[in-house]
């Protein structure tokens, strides 16, 4: 479909230790100021024009654009799981092929690779860029930014770390969490356990009941993951709290789940549940990356389209109806954990991709 683009990958691993280097743990607006400050830097060196900073509670989001009528959004994030702290514990590195340090593969490599495929275009008109402070924590002040863009460009490309082996994501679960609220009443255990409600027991039927509305062969897990009650060794707990983890592979399933987390109700006699919490992402169909993926093919014969079970904002996007294709950015692996890694050989061939796919949107 076109020639290989230029592109240094010296320089890609330059901007990605520039964006490393500045920490940018969720929730943090200081440190995220100063991230999406580097981001815009970056952007605005490698493509020209103004990078804009949009202020939001969680941090600022920026949009870049290349003018013309809007044809393609590409899609991410700069905020990282990561705390404060952690680069000098386990700081940037390029060694056997290998580029770690916090952040590389979730999902910075894929922003440097976006940007650096798009500078060797000759033509960047219709071309967005939407790189938000929050996704790592529900994207919360950036989804409404997030679905305008999206309707207003009609086609997504997602530059999240790509799945096993560097496939492209075609599909992704709907995700959420759920709070569960456990209020009983406290009494002395020894003395007198009979005049307490036990907000630890109740917690205990109601994680049994939650637990049992999973239903793996369709795609549906319910796990509770965290769990807190109780005071003291001999006081009967007046409060528990569960909380669980959700996702769905289709919209009935997502109603499903609510309702019957909606539906709860206690066991003992005297205690109450008070639930918060749903499937804010939902589930992004296959249906909604093939004709991209069908380009993306084309492009890269071989590459691999992979369903997954974690969530992205190209979910948002997906639900509307907007074509939206996932996975674009780094091939490596380790999301969230010390051994995460983005192999140095894939960028060139990413960088490329997303140069190929933003042409073939274009002239579709």
């Amino acid at each position: 479909m076109r020639k290989a683009v230029e592109v240094s990958v010296d320089a890609m691993i330059e901007d990605l230790r520039t964006l490393v280097e500045t920490e940018s743990p969720s929730r943090d607006p200081d440190a995220l100021a100063a991230s999406g400050a580097a981001v815009a830097a970056v952007i605005e060196r490698r493509l020209g024009g103004r990078a804009v900073l949009v202020a939001s509670e969680a941090g600022p989001h920026v949009h870049w654009s290349g003018g013309g009528d809007p044809r393609v959004l590409i899609l991410g994030h700069h905020d990282t799981v990561f705390p404060l702290g952690t680069l000098e514990r386990r700081p940037f590195r390029v060694r056997d092929g290998r580029a770690t340090g916090p952040g590389v593969f979730d999902m910075l490599g894929g922003l440097v690779q976006a940007v650096h495929g798009l500078a060797a275009l000759d033509d960047l008109s219709g071309v967005e860029i939407l790189v938000t402070a929050d996704e790592e924590v529900g994207s919360r002040s950036s989804r409404a930014l997030i679905e305008e863009r999206a309707l207003a460009c009609g086609a997504v490309l997602v530059f999240e770390g790509a799945a096993d082996g560097g496939a492209l994501k075609t599909g992704r679960k709907g995700c959420g969490t759920f709070q569960v609220f456990v209020t009983g009443r406290a009494s002395h255990a020894g003395l007198e356990p009979e005049a307490g409600v036990n907000a630890l027991i109740e917690a205990a039927h109601q994680v049994l009941d939650i637990a049992a509305l999973g239903r793996p062969g369709i795609g549906t897990t319910v796990t509770p993951t965290v769990a807190s009650a109780g005071t003291l060794d001999n006081v009967v707990p007046a409060e528990a709290t569960v909380v669980v983890d959700v996702r769905v592979e289709s919209a009935d399933e997502k109603e499903r789940v609510e309702a019957a987390f909606a539906a709860l109700a206690p066991r003992l006699d005297g205690a109450r549940i008070e639930v918060t919490g749903s499937v804010g992402r939902p589930p992004m169909p296959g249906a909604a990356s093939a004709g991209l993926f069908a380009l993306a093919e084309r492009l890269l014969p071989g590459i691999e389209g992979r369903a997954v079970g974690g969530g992205s904002d190209g979910n948002f996007t997906a639900a509307l109806g907007v074509p939206t294709l996932d996975g674009l950015g780094a091939v490596g692996g380790g999301a969230h954990a010390d051994h995460e890694y983005l192999v140095i050989d894939a960028m060139e061939e990413r960088a490329n991709l997303a140069a190929g796919l933003v042409d073939a949107i274009r002239n579709a």
